[in-house]
């Protein structure tokens, strides 16, 4: 099975909603966003230590333990072998957690018939898209793979990393009401930290005002 894993958290109470899970971190992603929580995980032709078969010896000694394995990254998109590595860990009785930016089409609709529960990222206001992901036109294939997860009736998850450098409140204000256009009925604000040489800097974020004027249009829950 040729999935490339970059590292895994064997325990997590906060990646799956209210489930216990392991969480898979898929080496490679096609996005370089400025605020990138695991750079080391952008190249997918970093030799990594843990394998696929690592990870099911694994999770047969979790059978019965843990409820849920979400694939992180990364972008478990970029793997080719995403819905096979899925139905092997689905039919060992695991839910099955996706964290994806959606920017590879034809693979969200592949994995998404295996999928539970989606945690979908909307990075900025889709005409500023590429300010985030320094990948020309990259909404493109976003603004598809959105479509196709509100039409699944899967459980998801939207969310937005604020990063003040680069995302506007009125973006913010524009992607509130875009999300309430399209009936969602919750969206998750995550507070952006930039790790640089071992140190965390916390980027600025939004006032309490400016977070009750956007649940004026959406419920906002901030992380």
């Amino acid at each position: 099975m040729c999935i490339k894993i970059g590292g895994v958290l064997h325990f997590s109470l906060l990646d799956y909603p209210d489930k216990i899970s392991a969480v898979l971190f898929t080496q490679g992603c096609p996005l370089r966003c400025v605020y990138c929580h695991n750079p080391n995980f952008q190249d997918i032709n970093v030799q990594t230590n843990t394998t696929f078969d690592d990870v099911i010896k694994f999770l047969k000694t979790r059978v019965g333990l843990l409820e849920g394995v979400v694939f992180s990254g990364g972008e478990p998109l970029l793997q080719n072998n995403l819905y096979e590595a899925m139905k092997i860990v689905k039919n060992m009785g695991f839910l099955i957690g996706l964290h994806t930016s959606g920017c590879i089409y034809n693979n969200f609709i592949k994995v998404l018939q295996l999928v539970d529960w989606v945690g979908f990222d909307i990075k900025q206001v889709f005409h500023k898209y590429d300010e985030i992901t320094q990948v020309t036109t990259s909404e493109l294939q976003v603004m598809k793979s959105f479509a196709v997860l509100l039409q699944s009736h899967k459980d998801y998850e939207i969310r937005t990393t604020v990063d003040t450098r680069h995302i506007t409140y009125e973006d913010l204000l524009n992607i509130a009401k875009y999300l309430q256009s399209n009936n969602v009925k919750e969206w998750i604000l995550q507070k952006c930290i930039i790790r640089d040489n071992n140190c965390n800097i916390n980027v600025p974020f939004m006032s309490a005002n400016q977070v009750m004027e956007l649940e004026k249009y959406i419920k906002v829950i901030v992380r």
